[in-house]
This record gives C-alpha cells, sequence and structure tokens, in this order.
C-alpha cells in the first residue's frame, strides 16, 4: 500500500556481473529483479526517505521490468581498468605514463603538492595539541624526528617529547648543562664508567634529574646497525643542544628568514668540543667538525620548515608564509630515494622538491592503496 511521505522504505541493493557488463540492481523491500544467465550477490542495506528504484547497467539484456538507465563504458577505460588489475609490475600504470598529455601531468602534481601540504598541516595540528599549543615546542619535537632520518625517527620523537622544556630554558646559556640534560633524557648516561667528560655530564644529569624530577626514556630505541659514524644519535643529539643552546626563538628566526641560505645557516649548527675527535663517549676519534651535509640541510627543511611555514601561514592567515613554502620546495633539488628513482624509471623524473614530494604522495596516498581509480593517471 501506499506509505505517508517522510516513511522510510528499506531498499537493498544487489550487484550482479554477467557477460556483456555489470549490473547494479535495486530492489523495493524482498521483491528481487531477476537477471536472466546472472549471479545476483547480496550487498548492502540502505535507507531512501522515498521509493525510487533505480536499475544501472552497461547493456540491457532484459525486459525492463523497472525503471533503468544505461551507462556506456568506454572501451579505452575497460581496458586500462583490466590492465591495472592484472599487471604484475609496479606501479600498475607504468606503460600509461609516457602517453601521459604534460597538462595532465603538471596539473595531477600540482594537486598532489597540495594534498601533501594539507596531509602534514594535519599530522601537524595533532603534535601541536600534545605541545598545548606552544609551537617553538611543536617545531623542535619534530625537528629531533626528522633529525633521526628515518632510522631513528621514532626514537628522536619519543626522546623530545621527555625533554622538560621550560627547564631547559632556565639553563639555556650554558651548553654543558642542555648536553646534560639531552643525553641524560635520552638514556645514554646510565654506565657508571666512561672517560672524564662521561661521568661530568653524569653527575650533572643526576643533580637536574633530582631537580626537576626527570625520568628517561629507554636507550634500547635507539638504533646503530647501518649507520654511518657521522649519523650515531650521539652526535645528532649533540648537533641538537648546540642548536637549542645558540638559536633562542628558533622557530620565530626561521619564520621571519625569507631566503632558503638564512634558513641554511640557522640549522646548519655544530657540537662542543668534546665532539669534535669522539662518534660516541669513550673512544676517540681524529678531529673533525660535526656539521650536517647539504643534503641532510635540504631534507630536514623539506619534511621540517617548509610544513611549518605552511600550517603557520594557514594558522595566522599569511598568505605571504605559505607561498615562500612553496617557492622553497621549487628551488630545493629533488629527493633521492627509491620512490623518486622508481618513478623516474617510469618517464616520470623531479624536477624539485615540490615534484619529489607529490610522486611521494601519489605511491604512497594511491598506488600502495590501490585508489587507481581516484588517480588522475590510472583513470
Amino acid at each position: 500500500g501506499r506509505k505517508k511521505a517522510g516513511d522510510l522504505f528499506q531498499i537493498s541493493c544487489s550487484v550482479c556481473r554477467c557477460e556483456g557488463g555489470g549490473y547494479l540492481a535495486v530492489k523495493v523491500r524482498d521483491k528481487l529483479t531477476r537477471c536472466v544467465g546472472g549471479k545476483l550477490e547480496f550487498y548492502d542495506f540502505l535507507f531512501f526517505k522515498k521509493s525510487i528504484v533505480l536499475f544501472t547497467i552497461n547493456t540491457i539484456h532484459i525486459k525492463p521490468t523497472i525503471p533503468q538507465i544505461q551507462l556506456i563504458c568506454p572501451e579505452a577505460v575497460r581496458t586500462n581498468y583490466k590492465e591495472l588489475l592484472e599487471t604484475d609490475s609496479y606501479p600498475p600504470c607504468y606503460r600509461i605514463i609516457p602517453s601521459l598529455p604534460p597538462f595532465t601531468a603538471h596539473s595531477w602534481m600540482t594537486a598532489l603538492q597540495m594534498e601533501r601540504f594539507e596531509q602534514k598541516a594535519t599530522l601537524l595540528n595533532e603534535r601541536l595539541k600534545r605541545c598545548q599549543g606552544n609551537w617553538e615546542d611543536a617545531f623542535f619535537i619534530t625537528l629531533a624526528r626528522n633529525f633521526g632520518f628515518g632510522l631513528n625517527g621514532d626514537a628522536f620523537e619519543t626522546w623530545a617529547h621527555r625533554l622538560p622544556f621550560r627547564a631547559v630554558d632556565k639553563h639555556r646559556n650554558d651548553l654543558f648543562q642542555i648536553e646534560a640534560i639531552f643525553f641524560g633524557q635520552a638514556g645514554i648516561l646510565e654506565d657508571s664508567d666512561g672517560d672524564g667528560y662521561y661521568l661530568r655530564l653524569k653527575k650533572e644529569y643526576t643533580y637536574l634529574q633530582h631537580k626537576f624530577g626527570l625520568i628517561p626514556m629507554d636507550a634500547s630505541l635507539w638504533r646503530f646497525l647501518r649507520l654511518r659514524p657521522a649519523n650515531f644519535p650521539h652526535i645528532r643529539i649533540a648537533q641538537l643542544a648546540c642548536l637549542y643552546h645558540r638559536a633562542y626563538g628558533l622557530l620565530s628566526r626561521i619564520m621571519e628568514t625569507e631566503t632558503l641560505q638564512g634558513v641554511r645557516d640557522i640549522l646548519k649548527g655544530g657540537t662542543s668540543e668534546y665532539w669534535l675527535t669522539h662518534y660516541t663517549f669513550g673512544g676517540s676519534s681524529p678531529s673533525r667538525p660535526k656539521t650536517l651535509s647539504n643534503t641532510s640541510l635540504d631534507l630536514l627543511i623539506i619534511n621540517t620548515v617548509v610544513t611549518f611555514l605552511y600550517a603557520y601561514g594557514l594558522h595566522k592567515g599569511n598568505r605571504v608564509l605559505c607561498a615562500r613554502a612553496g617557492s622553497f620546495l621549487e628551488e630545493l633539488k629533488a629527493e633521492n630515494n627509491y620512490i623518486t628513482r622508481m618513478w623516474e624509471q617510469c618517464g616520470m623524473k623531479a624536477s624539485n622538491a615540490a615534484d619529489s614530494q607529490a610522486l611521494i604522495q601519489l605511491k604512497k596516498e594511491y598506488c600502495d592503496k590501490k585508489k587507481c581509480l581516484y588517480c588522475r593517471i590510472g583513470y
């Protein structure tokens, strides 16, 4: 019988695949539209306020017992979709890429760049909440994570979250005391034996630990396997301690810097004198400055500085900062990693860091998740 306006109708949706096309059959209540030669499979329940019934097919094979709409699927789309499903190569669209129109490639790369900006800004806002809205603390924690350069990223973030920034600020003028807190919170000052500098740091940390109620992290989280000595956690922590000591208001200084070289000069850093001849506590080595290489600096700028410029610009409604984030990426060289090398072999070479970030976003958010139909290349 008839239902009053506003009554809910329960509608089930079934999918049928048969030779010549796919069917989306919708039925009201338990009256099922049958398809000759095909098999209907239950899919889901939907609820609508009106009894609208739609039968969408590629080719009409049966007498229309309910309203139907015929949608023709282009043969090129069908062929590409089949190839994306069946190919064993990665990425599946490697044959399509060389014939991709330049305008399509450029527009898609631009969209991916903005998508990656937004994604990183969202993650940053979550970290900012953990820091009670303190942008300087969130910046240092993000910078510390990226000082891990992948392998020790999680360990550095864990370490940075244990740093008592307000307590450290009271001793900011003394690099030795900053190193004592930094190395102590990293769990690296737990041994009772060591050289003279180590024992002095341990004694200082014991005093500060009691003063501020500090709890160190588990030192077993640090990884050394397949790391060159210059990338050991000891060196990275010493560099961060030196940076924290000499760059008060680090985020503010970077926001005020308009050139890429100026940002590099701020982050280049260094270490205390002890680390000129050491890579870990104890054994000495030939004297060598422990500064960041240009490649490492560029990675820090891409993954930390650019992200904060964009996110802070959005927060303050400052388009200049957002634009500077984009111009920095366009000025920096493309990243050299297995993802960018893979795309280059397929015919998509990144010309700058903006392109390489777009290609990373493409692989992680589309290729790896098999969202080919959402991608302008695969579609």
